[in-house]
C-alpha cells in the first residue's frame, strides 16, 4: 500500500516539494515534524487564514512546489443553517481564494496537487475553485493530520499512480465525512 513508503523512509525518496500553509503555529510545527520524520521536502509556513490568498502566489513562485496544503481553522457560524452560503463560514472563503490564486499560477490539477480547508469548511466552494482534495463534506471536525497524510501519500506515490480518495481513506481519521476529493497523480519521481 501507499503508506508502506512512510514506514521505511530509508528506502523511500521523493523529490516532490510540499508547501504547507497553516493558520495555527502549533499545527505548523506538528506538520513540519511529520514531513521531516517522513523524509519529505516540505516548506511549512504559519500564515493566518485570511492572509493565505494574498501570500500564496509569492510562495508558489519562490518554492515551486508540487503539492500545496492550505489549512488552519474554520467553522460554521450558524450551525446547520445556510450550508451553501460562504458567508456562513469563518475561513472557507480564504481557503477558496487561496485555491483560486494557486490555480492562476498552475492550472493543471496534475501539476499542482492542492488540499485545502479545515474543520467544518465549505467543501464544495473549495473544490469548485480547483482543489484536488478538501475538507469537510459533512461539516465536521477534521483530524489535523489528515491533510498532512494526504500530501505525504501523494509525494511518496509513483508518478504513474493515480490516487483516489478511496485509496487514502484507510489512513485518515476523518473518513468520507471529513475529507473528500477527486484524484491526484503521485509525485515520486526517483527511486532510492
Amino acid at each position: 500500500m501507499i503508506t508502506d513508503a512512510l514506514k521505511n523512509k530509508k528506502r523511500t525518496k521523493s523529490n516532490a516539494i510540499i508547501l504547507h500553509l497553516d493558520g495555527d503555529k502549533k499545527y505548523s510545527k506538528r506538520a513540519y515534524n511529520y514531513y521531516n520524520n517522513s523524509n519529505l521536502k516540505a516548506i511549512v509556513e504559519t500564515i493566518p487564514e485570511y492572509k493565505q490568498p494574498m501570500e500564496v502566489r509569492f510562495l508558489l513562485e519562490k518554492y515551486r512546489p508540487d503539492i500545496l496544503v492550505s489549512t488552519g481553522h474554520d467553522m460554521m457560524l450558524k450551525k446547520g443553517q445556510d450550508l451553501y452560503k460562504i458567508e456562513n463560514y469563518k475561513n472557507s472563503k480564504y481557503f477558496a481564494q487561496t485555491v483560486r490564486q494557486a490555480r492562476k499560477w498552475k492550472y493543471s490539477q496534475d501539476e499542482l496537487i492542492i488540499f485545502a480547508g479545515a474543520c467544518e469548511s465549505f467543501f464544495e466552494a473549495i473544490m469548485v475553485e480547483g482543489a484536488n482534495f478538501a475538507s469537510s463534506p459533512a461539516r465536521i471536525m477534521v483530524e489535523y493530520r489528515d491533510p498532512i497524510i494526504i500530501a505525504s501519500q501523494i509525494a511518496l506515490a509513483d508518478k504513474e499512480k493515480i490516487i483516489k480518495i478511496d485509496d487514502l481513506l484507510p489512513y485518515l481519521k476523518s473518513n468520507y465525512n471529513g475529507v473528500g476529493g477527486n484524484m491526484a497523480r503521485g509525485k515520486k519521481n526517483i527511486r532510492a
